[in-house]
């Protein structure tokens, strides 16, 4: 069904199908008994185990990665098809309009998208007041914690120039601290002029101890983790690798999007008209698994890793615990396979573990 729905959705912009998605999903989850279907139908079995990582109960391993719900707005209906957690994002301090329209891309023959988003969102104060209606609501409603995690992904505006990028890190801490229960600092993105610079040694350093010592100030501290580019060499991994001992930083998140285009099936030409921007999906699989099993090996896993990137299938996820990581994430796969992608891999780990 999902398969004939997604070949009539592909037909529009990529965008805008996903604005139309989402939207057309939440008046769904508006209705009562259709809400209680969506779950029923999506969520994973009750034989999935809680797991723990950064002191966190995550109901299962299977998250939502960043820049898909950008502004929070979708959290009851990404949450009633069941992911363990959502990371919203990445969010600036500053409402930002992103990069000229259009900036997604769809790769079929590849099962792979390219974005040049650019960190569109509606800046923090907007996000972090939307996350605290969510969870106020939904803490008043179940009189208790929510259940899903929720991670915030931070980045600078493109404004800002990079010397003082860890303020503005710094000031999106501040405002999403008490509404999030994980931090991810994001200097990967290639749609934002000059911000994997930040990935250096020295920068990141500034900016992530920064960030320590702030969160060292407060009543609760949150895990801080940093989502590195798959592009980069194994001097830079070793870097931080190194940074992530020295300052005991809480995990990785294992990769982001990749500049490469080497080995696509769609045509040069094609790729041309599209341009620049980052390119995820099954392409990334194998080199994104990659990443993680160096990692964890060179860490002794003793650093949490959240993998993504190239994870369509059940098989593709446990591929990538069994390298090491703790928990996976899912974003153009969930576009390619469709809602019960949750459950499927959700399911398939815990069968097999």
């Amino acid at each position: 069904m999902y398969k004939f729905i997604r070949s009539v959705l592909f037909l529009f912009d990529a965008e805008k199908v996903h604005h139309f998605a989402m939207n057309a999903l939440r008046l769904l989850c508006s209705n009562g008994l259709a809400k209680k279907w969506i779950q029923k139908k999506y969520q994973p079995g009750a034989g999935n185990k809680v797991t723990t990582i950064f002191n966190k109960p995550f109901l299962n391993k299977v998250g939502l990665a960043a820049g898909f719900d950008k502004n929070a707005k979708y959290l009851n209906e990404l949450q009633a098809l069941g992911f363990g957690f959502v990371e919203i994002g990445t969010v600036t301090p500053l409402p930002q309009a992103g990069n000229d329209t259009p900036r997604l891309f769809r790769l079929p023959k590849d099962k792979a998208l390219i974005n040049r988003m650019g960190f569109n969102n509606d800046g923090v104060e907007a996000v972090a007041a939307r996350l605290k209606e969510w969870q106020l609501k939904n803490d008043s409603a179940t009189n208790s914690k929510n259940s899903l995690i929720i991670g915030g992904n931070i980045g600078k505006n493109k404004v800002t120039p990079n010397d003082d990028a860890w303020l503005d890190y710094e000031k999106c801490f501040i405002a999403l601290h008490d509404w999030v229960d994980y931090f991810v600092v994001n200097v990967s993105s290639p749609n934002t002029p000059g911000l994997r610079a930040l990935q250096e040694k020295e920068s990141l350093r500034k900016i992530l101890t920064n960030l320590q010592q702030v969160n060292a100030s407060k009543n609760i501290s949150r895990p801080i983790l940093l989502k590195i580019a798959p592009d980069l060499t194994i001097e830079q991994v070793d870097d931080v690798i190194s940074l992530a001992k020295e300052i005991n930083l809480d995990g990785l998140v294992v990769a982001n999007t990749t500049i490469n285009r080497d080995g696509l099936l769609t045509p040069q030409a094609d790729l041309n008209k599209i341009g620049a921007g980052g390119l995820s999906g099954q392409p990334l699989k194998k080199q994104s698994t990659q990443l993680v099993q160096y990692i964890y090996q060179q860490t002794n896993g003793q650093i949490p890793i959240i993998a993504s990137g190239g994870i369509f299938t059940g098989p593709d996820a446990l591929e990538k615990i069994k390298a090491g990581a703790s928990l996976v994430q899912v974003w153009t796969g969930f576009i390619y396979e469709g809602p019960a992608i949750i459950k499927n891999i959700a399911n398939h780990i815990t069968a097999q573990l």
